[in-house]
């Protein structure tokens, strides 16, 4: 799959992340949809390491689940970094 696709895959993953895990985040929806880029990542690394599957097919079900979970996990560290921030700054 080409950075063009990863990118697509990536924004639209990042906004079911977000409605998954729904919240405040700070940045916005743009943040929350480049969290879902490094997601997919993650994900597609994840994927690969335990299981052997890479995020290589734009239309594979797998691709899809990967990418969901790596931007769950994104996102979820994301919100526990920011969260420590604010409180320790209120």
């Amino acid at each position: 799959m080409g950075i063009i696709g990863w990118i697509v895959l990536g924004l639209i993953v990042g906004a079911l992340a977000k409605a998954i895990m729904p919240g405040k985040d700070g940045g916005g929806i743009l943040v929350t949809m480049l969290l879902g880029v490094v997601g997919a990542f993650v994900g597609g690394l994840i994927g690969n390491w335990i299981f052997g599957v890479g995020i290589d097919r734009f239309w594979s079900l797998s691709t899809w689940i990967l990418a969901v979970v790596g931007s769950l996990i994104v996102l979820g560290g994301y919100r526990a970094i920011i969260g420590r921030k604010s409180a320790s700054h209120g």
